[in-house]
């Protein structure tokens, strides 16, 4: 018998949820109240990665469901080991961390530098110019998944914890255990089969490079912006 069910209410879970059941709510969720697809929603969106970050957490979890939220702000637990909700997301979908806390709930981008040739005139008087730029959205057709609804299943090799142990003997009576990266899934937890992948996207979201993995390109027309002089 649980404490509280706050964490489970707001991910539509049961107390006695699998982890498998987790991941499947977390991943609808998140992907629905994203702030990149409801800009206003951001509050909820916190909500659900917290929710998530400790019950998918074994001891977390254990401490969540003996005392409740306290008990984890009095154990020392309550910290969530993420830099931010967006972290998570990102982990949980194959980005990785970006290395920096983003500040605040609002999911900026990087600065954009772009070359451009003015006449004098424009220079002294400014102008109006249009830019095509490139922007990363989710994919319509998969939702970010990576392929259709239930293709993303729990690596076996790994059994969903992402690492390997590797087994060496040294000598008689001697081993060596060694923690690696899974070689199946490369430390995220879950795969695609191939013949699953969405045909949109083009792309498995687990393995692909560069951190783009469960984006497709989009040109975009940005709003127009106004040249002005520095002088």
């Amino acid at each position: 018998m649980v404490k509280e069910t706050t964490y489970y209410d707001i991910l539509g879970v049961k107390p006695n949820c699998t982890n498998d059941e987790l991941k499947k709510a977390y991943r609808k969720l998140a992907l629905k109240y994203h702030p990149d697809k409801n800009p206003n929603e951001g509050e909820r969106f916190k909500q659900i990665s917290q929710a998530y970050e400790v019950l998918s957490n074994p001891d977390k979890r254990r401490i969540y469901d003996q005392g409740g939220e306290q008990a984890l702000k009095e154990g020392g637990a309550g910290g969530s080991g993420f830099s931010s909700p967006m972290d998570l997301f990102d982990m949980f979908f194959g980005g990785g961390f970006s290395g920096g806390r983003r500040r605040g709930r609002e999911r900026k981008g990087k600065d954009v530098i772009h070359q451009l040739s003015v006449t004098l005139e424009e220079l002294y008087k400014g102008a109006v110019r249009k830019l095509a730029l490139q922007k990363n959205v989710i994919c319509e057709k998969c939702e970010g998944r990576g392929g259709k609804k239930g293709a993303v299943q729990v690596c076996p090799t790994c059994r969903g914890t992402g690492m390997q142990v590797q087994i060496q003997q040294l000598g008689p009576g001697m081993i060596q255990q060694i923690q690696t990266v899974c070689s199946e899934c490369r430390g995220q937890r879950e795969i695609i089969d191939p013949k699953d992948r969405c045909k949109v996207c083009q792309v498995n979201i687990f393995f692909c490079k560069n951190n783009l993995n469960k984006f497709r390109h989009r040109t975009i027309l940005t709003t127009s912006q106004q040249v002005q002089s520095f002088y």
